[in-house]
């Protein structure tokens, strides 16, 4: 039973996860910055599929020494609003950590509206733990036609999907399947609470001392409006009873004046004396840049501090061939470990005229530094 789980993951550094509590700010003196730990990104490397939007990934190296990729997709007939209603999670494989990346498998495929995941799931999260692999997402149901290519969506029905998201853990012996998904959401959210509408894109992390996993959400109080804040919770097993370690959102930065001013996706691991994030700071109020990344560290995974050197990475990406572009969004940041080091940073990326108004996206990925 999969339940009964409880001890190390295979991995100590694999998984995310963080908190802070207020908007005390923070100072903490780092040895360089985490930005400086980027090499060129090799093109046509990572994840791509012509006739798809490709989003977000999560990457763990297999017992058959292969690195798997878990990803999003959804026709780009559709459009790119479909990530709400059409999106899936899907598997694909390298020999090398740069790829390219081949499609595998669709591993959480629609399973019906009666589900809470029934005909979304998106932003997996790849953890190893006590022998099975368990896969971290957000799923969401709805009541109206799933969209198809030359759908002409009404006004509330983003809305209606984007309300309905929940976090859900799936598990399997293999990489490559079949996943089992239980049919409730492992954590609600909270009426009354700064979490009322959703849970949403889950960090999770094993704490290597514990044993416990960690696990980081976003919600937000009103619906799909600003600020995004983040929570924290601890359980036991993947599959939970997950407990809040807080009360309150953490990483408050907006203000009554400023609701605009605030961070999501992050991602979160133990260099053996500490915690460390790296997220996006969505508008750029705190690391200077719209969409770029920020890094913090933690003692306990509860209270953090920004860095001095608070810039962990930016939308304009130096290829391999040269040139630097300056990409329409970096998003849900993820790093691959190896041997208890950080080796590559993977990235949903895109290019169009601005950003979300692409012409293709795909997930890249960019060598770091020994």
């Amino acid at each position: 039973m999969h339940t009964s789980r409880r001890a190390f993951i295979k991995q100590l550094a694999l998984g995310t996860l963080a908190v802070s509590q207020s908007n005390k700010i923070f100072a903490n003196n780092t040895s360089g910055a985490f930005i400086d730990k980027l090499l060129p990104a090799p093109v046509g490397a990572g994840f791509e599929m012509g006739d798809y939007w490709v989003w977000g990934s999560s990457v763990i190296k297999g017992d058959d020494g292969k690195y798997h990729m878990f990803a999003d997709r959804w026709e780009k007939a559709i459009g790119f609003q479909g990530w709400v209603s059409n999106s899936q999670v899907v598997h694909a494989v390298s020999d090398t950590p740069e790829g390219p990346y081949q499609f595998s498998d669709v591993a959480l495929p629609v399973r019906g509206a009666a589900f809470f995941d029934g005909l979304v799931t998106h932003n997996p999260r790849v953890i190893y733990f006590k022998g099975k692999y368990d896969l971290y997402y957000f799923g969401t149901t709805y009541d109206f036609p799933v969209p198809t290519a030359g759908t002409v969506w009404q006004d509330d029905w983003f809305e209606r999907a984007w309300m309905n998201k929940r976090i859900g853990v799936a598990w399997s012996d293999s990489l490559y399947g079949p996943w089992h998904r239980s049919d409730k959401p492992v954590i609600e959210p909270r009426p009354g609470k700064w979490d009322a509408t959703i849970t949403t894109n889950p960090s999770p992390v094993v704490n290597p001392i514990t044993g416990k996993i960690l696990l980081m959400y976003k919600s937000s109080p009103v619906n799909s409006a600003p600020p995004l804040l983040l929570g924290v919770a601890e359980a036991d097993d993947p599959l939970g009873e997950y407990r809040r370690l807080s009360d309150d959102p953490i990483f408050r930065f907006d203000t009554a004046d400023n609701k605009d001013n605030d961070v999501e996706d992050p991602f979160v691991w133990h260099n053996g004396k500490y915690y460390e994030l790296i997220m996006k700071d969505r508008f750029g109020h705190i690391c200077g840049e719209d969409g770029g990344g920020i890094h913090a560290t933690s003692e306990n995974g509860i209270d953090w501090k920004l860095s001095d050197l608070v810039k962990a990475y930016s939308r304009k990406v130096k290829w391999n061939d040269g040139r630097e572009i300056l990409q329409a969004n970096f998003e849900r940041p993820f790093l691959l470990f190896e041997d208890g080091e950080p080796t590559h940073l993977f990235a949903a990326t895109g290019i169009g005229p601005s950003p979300w108004n692409f012409e293709k996206t795909w997930n890249m990925v960019i060598p770091l530094k020994k």
